[in-house]
């Protein structure tokens, strides 16, 4: 005779599962299957501030919420703690749902609780998301590479562990690519002063993109030398992904079927 243990299952002094499941960009209809279905049958939800209303109205009503998110200099719990949470939980027996936005891996610190996971002896797997910048980009008509505009598309943080900005700025400006940077628009003047002090032409096309995918999107266009005052104009708050390159000048040809309630802004 033999028994089966889903997510969300416990055995008398057994450990739990820990599944870092990404939540895609914001809309729940970008979830996949595996995560949905994993979001449904959870017992424990972990989840992050980018985490869509819609992906926790996915949640089983008797499960147990726990918010960690991180928002601009106000983190609910630091990384550590986080990494220790998981851990304890995991030792209750229960399995437990990380949900995270986007990508566990892209900017999601997925690799830092793995690392910790693995180290204490805990099962993990990580279930991939659709990460913010494929999502933003399908949505708004800039595609991430296109043979006429963009050979390469570079994935950058707009700020590094120690708080800095010291970014590769030459290998960013260099033409013919797609840059997309995270968590950057509390340093979009720096981030557009470096680029263009390192090369990249002051009319090169650039977007900031707010809460895409979702009912509260906003996307802004202009030039990267205006682009800082643009945004500062437009009132625009995070979370935004920043994306740079001459893909954004297709924003207003293939955006052929704007989101409803989208807030579009071109200089």
């Amino acid at each position: 005779m033999s028994t089966h243990k889903g997510v969300g299952g416990h055995a008398p002094h057994s450990v739990g599962k820990v599944y870092l499941v990404g939540a895609g960009p914001g809309d729940p209809d970008l979830l996949t299957l595996r995560a949905a279905r994993l979001i449904g049958d959870a017992k424990i939800v972990v989840y992050d501030h980018l985490v869509g209303k819609g992906v926790l109205a996915l949640v089983n009503h008797g499960a147990r919420l726990i918010y960690v998110g991180k928002e601009s200099g106000n983190h609910s719990l630091p990384q550590d703690q986080i990494n220790g949470l998981l851990v304890e939980l995991a030792r209750t027996g229960l399995d437990v749902v990380r949900l995270k936005g986007g990508d566990p891996f892209m900017f999601g610190r997925g690799g830092e609780e793995m690392e910790e996971l693995v180290g204490q002896g805990i099962a993990c797997e990580v279930v991939p998301g659709i990460t913010a910048a494929c999502g933003i980009s399908a949505c708004t008509g800039m595609p991430l590479t296109h043979r006429d505009h963009a050979r390469s598309v570079v994935f950058t943080t707009g700020h590094l562990k120690d708080g800095s900005v010291n970014l590769d700025w030459p290998a960013l400006a260099r033409p013919n690519q797609t840059v997309v940077i995270y968590m950057g628009l509390g340093a979009l003047d720096i981030i557009c002063r470096e680029l263009i002090a390192h090369g990249l032409p002051g009319d090169t096309p650039a977007a900031v993109v707010h809460a895409g995918t979702t009912s509260h999107q906003i996307t802004l266009t202009d030039r990267i030398d205006r682009l800082a005052g643009s945004v500062r104009r437009a009132g625009i708050k995070s979370p935004a992904l920043i994306m740079v390159g001459s893909v954004v000048s297709l924003h207003s040809l293939l955006t052929q079927v704007p989101h409803p309630d989208e807030f579009a802004l071109t200089a």
